[in-house]
């Protein structure tokens, strides 16, 4: 997806884990990843460095779709869609 097309998602449900560090950005995520149904798309807020590449490597190995990820000014936007 174009960053563009990641900025125009319509997101189910947002995880704001700006300000943690490894591992907390990806806690967040799989305690979240529970509240949505299959097919919808979260959003992860993380200024961790660390998370940009976590989160794809779980979501794949999970059965989820890494969607694409976004930097904003100090943090970054990681999109995925529930399998």
């Amino acid at each position: 997806m174009t960053q563009e097309e990641l900025q125009n998602l319509k997101v189910n449900k947002s995880v704001d884990a700006r300000g943690t560090s490894c591992p907390g950005p990806l806690l967040a995520a799989k305690k979240a990843i529970g509240e949505i149904n299959s097919g919808e798309i979260m959003e992860i807020l993380s200024s961790d460095e660390g998370t940009r590449k976590d989160v794809p490597k779980w979501a794949n190995k999970k059965g989820h779709e890494y969607l694409g990820t976004v930097e904003e000014s100090g943090y970054f936007k990681i999109f995925m869609k529930k399998g």
